[in-house]
């Protein structure tokens, strides 16, 4: 994934969503610059263009604030959404109940009803923050995502680790149907010697 020129080509819009200083403003720059941004509390929005492989739509992200005064905008902007993405500060373990609740608030819209889902589980490079499995039982994710294709992916804003797979995934997500999705991960497992109750693991935290 990188930003080049190139022909115009079909865009998908991915709404990124999550709590103030979750780190979703950093890490899109990050992603965009590969570089770090010093950032202030996003009032409003920010949009950025990414380039994908040639195969795949270009990704128009919609970073918007994650404010209590304007979380009641989100649903403003989830009209054509073809993947969410939902940040999370795996570090700061006090919001981590207030994070959960907007995450279920926004699933429950049903202009979003089948959009898939990927949980970036942002500051994995701070002591103590806590890992995607955890997280997968905190968020209680295996129950509201029901029906829906979703994934969790480590990322640190601050180094760049898990971004481009982050958004890989996205767009994996948004090419490939939830049973082909969860095929793929079990012949993957069974190739490595993973065992039934291994793969059954995974499929619940993390389809």
């Amino acid at each position: 994934m990188g930003v080049y020129g190139s022909k115009p080509r079909k865009q998908a819009q991915v709404l990124m969503l999550g709590l103030d200083g979750s780190g979703k403003t950093t890490l899109l720059y990050r992603l965009k610059y590969n570089e770090s941004v010093v950032t202030v509390p996003t009032v409003g929005f920010n949009v950025e263009t990414l380039e994908t492989d040639r195969s795949s739509p270009g990704l128009t992200v919609w970073d918007v604030g994650g404010q209590r005064k304007m979380r009641p905008h989100w649903r403003h902007h989830y009209t054509d959404t073809a993947a969410l993405v939902f940040v999370v500060d795996s570090w700061d373990q006090k919001r981590l109940d207030e994070a959960c609740k907007e995450l279920h608030r926004v699933l429950r819209y049903e202009s979003l009803r089948g959009v898939p889902l990927v949980i970036l589980a942002n500051k994995q490079d701070l002591p103590g923050a806590l890992n995607p499995e955890a997280l997968c039982l905190k968020l209680d994710l295996r129950r509201v995502c029901d029906g829906r294709d979703w994934f969790i992916q480590p990322c640190s804003a601050t180094t760049g680790m898990g971004l481009e797979e982050g958004f890989r995934r996205v767009v994996y997500l948004m090419k490939t149907p939830l049973k082909q999705t969860q095929e793929d991960i079990k012949v993957k497992m069974r190739s490595k010697g993973f065992s039934i109750t291994a793969m059954k693991k995974v499929l619940l935290c993390g389809s």
